[in-house]
């Protein structure tokens, strides 16, 4: 009798002890909970998340879409100084990057994108997303819902600020892409976004990094006027009128961007490349002066509509980019809300 009587008390000591774990690691749980909680909601984390999140998710976009930038550019820089000049497909300059090397070679200039992506994506997602909040606050006091020139106006800011920090990433981004089409000996082969930092500062010196800056400003507040301001107005118009799905309505939306903000900022895309990749000739000049001095040289000799050539693939570069993005950094935000 005693002894089941100790096997009793043995059982419910063992019993008192587990229960007690369990409390404890859950009040543990708890408080880590609520400490990570607690350090999300904190001022200086809310007012990073945007920035953070944008980068993140620039940055896995542009490790998918790589390649169609590479043959983006490839295309934009075919037959320069020629009105009846080439007029290569994707599929052929695809071709032709894989014969002359191997299929790495599409993501020539990675480390490239991904520090512009990390400044670039990082700024102008953060800058929108904060002026956004302003705006909506301010609407708000207005007695107001938040327009369209709202939504227009935070883009283009955002794009323009965001540019210009993130322009020599972008210089050394196009420099790496385009020099596989100069001949093998006059060739940098830039072993990296670093390298190739640190030989454009070494040669052209360091104002040289924000080449092309102006057009560069000019089509990120272009293409942020299509892409955040549309993919905003659109996502807001499929909420109110619509009954797809909340993903299927930030793809569609998605989309809807993309083709704005190609239509609006390829031009100013075609002059970027153009002024970035270029450098000084023989008689120690550049082949253009400047934005306005490319345009028109451009439209005189090679006709208006080269500035949209490869547009299809353009779009197939910015609207999957897009997608990538704002997908990702939606689903960022949503869980670090």
């Amino acid at each position: 009798m005693s002894s089941t009587s100790s096997i009793k008390q043995a059982a419910d000591a063992a019993r008192t002890k587990t229960s007690q774990a369990m409390s404890s690691v859950k009040t543990e749980s708890a408080a880590v909970a609520t400490a990570t909680s607690d350090l999300l909601h904190s001022p200086f984390v809310r007012a990073a998340l945007p920035f953070v999140n944008g980068g993140i998710a620039g940055m896995v976009a542009t490790t998918v879409i790589q390649p169609v930038d590479m043959v983006k550019v490839r295309i934009q820089l075919a037959g320069e100084g020629h009105a009846g000049g080439p007029k290569p497909s994707p599929l052929a300059v695809t071709r032709q990057i894989i014969a002359s090397g191997k299929a790495l070679d599409l993501y020539t200039g990675l480390s490239a994108g991904l520090l512009r992506q990390a400044v670039y994506t990082t700024a102008r997602i953060g800058f929108f997303d904060t002026l956004m909040a302003k705006l909506k606050l301010r609407a708000a006091d207005q007695g107001r819902s938040i327009a369209f020139s709202d939504r227009a106006t935070a883009g283009v800011l955002a794009g323009g600020m965001a540019a210009i920090l993130g322009n020599p990433a972008d210089l050394a981004l196009i420099r790496m892409q385009s020099d596989g089409l100069k001949p093998v000996a006059d060739r940098k082969n830039y072993r990296s976004v670093v390298d190739a930092l640190r030989s454009i500062t070494r040669s052209e010196g360091i104002a040289a990094l924000w080449s092309g800056c102006a057009p560069t400003v000019v089509r990120a507040m272009a293409l942020n006027f299509g892409q955040l301001a549309f993919f905003s107005e659109a996502k807001e118009q499929l909420k109110a009128h619509s009954t797809l799905p909340l993903g299927a309505q930030t793809m569609t939306a998605s989309a809807i961007a993309g083709f704005f903000a190609s239509f609006f900022s390829l031009p100013f895309d075609f002059v970027k490349t153009r002024l970035q990749k270029q450098q000084k000739g023989p008689d120690g000049k550049l082949p253009y002066k400047g934005m306005a001095d490319c345009f028109s040289q451009v439209t005189r000799q090679e006709g208006v509509l080269r500035f949209y050539r490869g547009f299809g693939t353009y779009y197939l570069r910015i609207a999957p980019h897009a997608m990538v993005t704002l997908l990702v950094a939606d689903y960022l935000g949503f869980i670090t809300k």
